[in-house]
């Protein structure tokens, strides 16, 4: 019987391959728009995500993310320090600046400044230099989409010059850091080597990156240096969380993609369970004979579930090829690098098709259940 239901199946092409299209066009459309949600959502927390020394994140209690941020009195670096639990507690310095090239060309950068001492902070995926390198004078280490648009077309080499704030700016490295919201280029100097760049202001000090010490956790160390300082203090899941809430929030991405992901839900319930509802009320006549002939409604049922399986996995796996090589062509491209297809999303849109082929093969079901035997001698 399960030869016939395939027969029956791929016997009308033109509704067979509507079926799986309509299936594959769904399944691409969500989980593209998914994906790229998630790999934008997470691009204002990248900076933090980069820092893998440090747990903690102390900043002025009205500091709501990483990119809007009120600076705090140098002194209070030493507050931090001071708090039961600290193992160590070390500068940084975030906010940005403006670039020049040797060509003239100009863009806004974001400027990590780094502790002198510990270079705690700095970028780990390294493609020319070493960290080591900003203990030379006026050095920087630039990200490499920052490099590729200050110096077009020429191979990644160290020595380069910018120029921010009238001084010069030693180009000892280039990093594969992540991408940032803004896609701007991204610039890690040492702490003292930061205020040059973008000229004294009273207060500078953007964040105390903290390590709890061992044994303590860093939430629980993040309460403590709350409850002393005053300061807001957060771990590195905590502060990236309030980065993406942020943007959740007060942008229109969520809107935008939703609408994409609900239109995507229309078309692949809506016609995938329209198509197979109208293939199965045609085959009928078909399931009145094997009615006729002794096919009991139990053979009838499995019969639909395995049509409405082939259609659904086959759109599925045509949906989620596609999806796949959409991102690999489009993860080295430097403005979309580091968005990727998760494993969890191709996941949830499995399931979404199992549920629309589900229910689209219940209502068939219905029809294909209550026929009576009769109907095939019927004109």
């Amino acid at each position: 019987m399960n030869f016939v239901a395939l027969k029956m199946l791929v016997a009308d092409r033109a509704k067979y391959f509507s079926l799986i299209f309509a299936i594959a066009f769904a399944s691409f459309l969500l989980a593209n728009q998914i994906s790229i949600f998630i790999g934008i959502m997470t691009r204002p927390s990248s900076q933090i995500q980069d820092v893998v020394d440090a747990d903690i994140w102390v900043m002025d209690p009205q500091t709501l993310y990483s990119n809007e941020v009120y600076a705090l009195r140098d002194y209070d670096l030493y507050r931090v320090r001071s708090v039961p639990g600290v193992e160590w507690a070390v500068p940084l310095y975030k906010g940005n600046g403006r670039a020049k090239g040797p060509d003239g060309r100009f863009r806004t950068v974001i400027l990590m400044g780094l502790d002198d001492a510990t270079l705690v902070g700095a970028p780990r995926k390294m493609l020319v230099g070493s960290i080591r390198d900003l203990d030379q004078p006026d050095a920087a280490i630039i990200d490499k989409a920052g490099y590729l648009y200050f110096f077009p077309g020429q191979p990644l080499e160290a020595g380069k010059t910018l120029q921010m704030n009238e001084k010069r700016v030693l180009i000892v490295g280039i990093s594969d850091a992540s991408a940032p919201f803004e896609s701007f280029p991204v610039l890690h100097t040492r702490y003292s080597q930061a205020l040059g760049f973008v000229g004294r202001e009273r207060n500078l000090l953007s964040f105390v990156l903290a390590k709890p010490a061992s044994g303590a956790s860093a939430e629980k160390v993040s309460r403590g240096i709350e409850a002393a300082t005053g300061l807001r203090a957060r771990s590195t899941a905590e502060f990236s969380l309030d980065a993406f809430l942020f943007y959740l929030r007060n942008t229109g991405i969520p809107v935008n993609f939703g609408i994409t992901v609900v239109i995507a839900l229309v078309v692949g319930t809506v016609i995938p369970g329209q198509t197979f509802y109208i293939f199965t009320v045609e085959s009928l006549k078909q399931f009145g004979a094997l009615k006729a002939i002794g096919v009991t409604n139990r053979r009838i049922v499995g019969m639909i579930l395995l049509q409405a399986l082939v259609v659904g996995g086959t759109g599925y796996a045509l949906g989620m090829g596609i999806t796949a090589a959409f991102f690999a062509r489009t993860m080295n491209y430097l403005p979309t690098r580091g968005i990727i297809f998760p494993w969890e999303v191709m996941a949830s849109v499995g399931v979404v098709v199992l549920l629309v082929v589900g229910l689209a093969s219940l209502i068939s079901i219905r029809r294909a259940l209550v026929l009576e035997p009769a109907v095939v001698f019927r004109g």
